[in-house]
């Protein structure tokens, strides 16, 4: 074989005129993801200090003048030429167009998923309202010795047998014994819940209204934890002598995880516990609540006040 020489290799015209070897493309500049992740962070944070969402489309604005500064950006993070050194100005440029274009991205898509999330909220005309629910149990239910405490996907609803539009998501207790049904009304004899499990689908009445939470400075903000799980509407299950009875209709693959961890819960509780309650034997069912919480993480199976030193060395 000929020995490859100099004069063999191959070259190709430069741009200015000048002979040169193949030009390589160069690579990504390493640094723009870490930027960029930096401004959707910054944008995040700066989207939940606004003390009111704007509109859709302004939001939409924001994201379409993203997608520009951040075709400038990597546009501005390339040389002119191939083979060509990048200028400062230019990694200066695309150092600050980068991340600014991510911090204007991600604002906008949180504002945008907050505004759809606020118009799936509870129409205010249907608080307080006798509303037949259809509905999967979408997590495991809480009880104590007031009655259960259910969190709904809801599938339909009617009011006086018209159709309804409700939140995706609601949480409802479900009372047992006297209860009142609203100011001024005389106690009223509600039936015992039944027992309910993840995954089943219900058909029960409830009124419901918009989660509001107290005000006082540094407290806990229920309409925030609300938010975060998913819950729009909160209230109770109306199983008066009067009232249409709840009826469970079937049982469904739906929510495995919740539906395991019952099993799990429930067991645990059935095994510890068996035979103890707060009267009889406090600390047996204490210790069940606790061992329940650390393995399954209902945190509402244990006496808080009681228990808050144990929550608190297990978190550690």
């Amino acid at each position: 074989m000929p020995a490859i020489s100099a004069s063999n290799a191959t070259t190709f015209p430069h741009p200015e005129g000048v002979a040169g070897e193949l030009d390589w493309p160069q690579p990504v500049a390493p640094w723009r993801l870490p930027v960029l992740l930096l401004g959707v962070v910054a944008g995040a944070a700066l989207q939940l200090q606004q003390p009111g969402l704007w509109s859709a489309g302004a939001y939409a604005a924001l994201l379409c003048a993203a997608l520009v500064v951040g075709w400038c950006g990597v546009a501005a993070s390339r040389p002119r030429r191939p083979g060509a050194v990048l200028h400062a100005r230019g990694r200066a440029a695309a150092a600050v167009l980068v991340p600014l274009a991510g911090a204007m991205a991600m604002a906008a898509v949180s504002g945008l998923r907050a505004t759809a999330y606020l118009q799936q909220g509870l129409d205010p005309t249907l608080e307080w309202q006798d509303i037949r629910v259809t509905g999967v149990v979408s997590a495991m239910p809480q009880t104590n010795e007031a009655g259960t405490r259910l969190r709904l996907e809801v599938l339909s609803a009617r009011l006086q047998g018209n159709l309804v539009q409700l939140p995706p998501r609601i949480e409802v207790a479900w009372y047992g014994g006297a209860f009142v049904r609203d100011a001024g009304d005389a106690v009223d004899l509600q039936r015992q819940p039944a027992p309910v499990r993840a995954g089943e689908r219900w058909e029960m009445t409830v009124r419901l209204k918009a989660p509001h939470g107290l005000r006082n400075p540094h407290g806990f903000d229920f309409e925030l934890w609300t938010w975060e799980r998913g819950v729009q509407a909160t209230g109770y299950v109306r199983a008066g002598p009067k009232d249409e009875p709840p009826r469970r209709q079937a049982t469904t693959w739906q929510h495995p995880v919740e539906q395991a961890r019952q099993s799990v819960r429930d067991a645990i509780l059935d095994r510890l516990g068996r035979g103890a309650d707060e009267a009889s034997d406090p600390g047996r069912a204490r210790i069940a609540g606790v061992v329940a919480a650390l393995v399954t993480g209902d945190q509402r199976a244990i006496d808080l006040e009681a228990d808050i030193k144990v929550e608190n060395w297990a978190s550690l």
